[in-house]
């Protein structure tokens, strides 16, 4: 016999992936670097240390115009309330 027989298999295609609404996990809108920095030199000024030891770490839209933005402040977590043009809510640590 020359010729062999070879199992064929149907392989389908993967089923596409669900739209974005449907997915776990979806991007929330964060903060513009310009906000995250006001917030930043805020934490210094209420926590007195040197703006250059304050770092965004997240950020998130809470409201149509206002933005958490979380921060490490030499160590210690603060959190930053600012709007969308640039009036800081309030800076607590957390």
């Amino acid at each position: 016999m020359l010729g062999a027989i070879f199992p064929v298999a149907c392989v389908s295609a993967p089923p596409p992936p669900p739209p974005p609404e449907q997915m776990s996990r979806t991007a929330a809108k964060t903060a513009p670097a310009d906000l995250q920095l006001l917030c930043a030199n805020a934490a210094a000024k209420a926590s007195g240390l040197k703006a250059d030891k304050i770092l965004p770490v997240s950020s998130n839209l809470i409201d149509s115009k206002t933005f958490q933005v979380d921060l490490d402040a030499g160590g210690k977590k603060t959190s930053c309330l600012v709007d969308a043009d640039g009036n800081i809510k309030s800076v607590q640590p957390l």
